[in-house]
């Protein structure tokens, strides 16, 4: 028998399959089926990355938006934008404003 997943937690992974859908590569950093995740997605302008560490917990994910440039920045590239908090507050603020072009 099969379990049915929690509806927050349907919603959270469909929201992962449209952002892969938006180029973004996702990968467990951790063992277990419920270890963290980070997924990246690099396009001429930007470079965005989301870590996925706890569902539910307060503050417990996070993504960063990073403006690419041409220039070698000491330091590496500045954050532009950023967002933490549980998953479906990250995953829903970078699937509604952060577009992939």
């Amino acid at each position: 028998m099969t379990r049915a997943d929690r509806p927050d937690v349907a919603i959270g992974k469909q929201l992962v399959d449209y952002l892969k859908l938006s180029g973004f590569r996702f990968q467990r950093i951790a063992p277990g089926p419920d270890g963290p995740l980070f997924g990246v997605r690099e396009t001429d302008d930007w470079r965005d990355t989301i870590y996925l560490a706890g569902f539910w917990e307060p503050d417990s994910c996070s993504a960063t938006r990073q403006r690419k440039s041409s220039l070698i920045i000491p330091g590496g590239l500045p954050v532009t934008e950023q967002v933490s908090g549980d998953a479906l507050n990250v995953l829903n603020t970078v699937l509604s404003n952060w577009p992939a072009a």
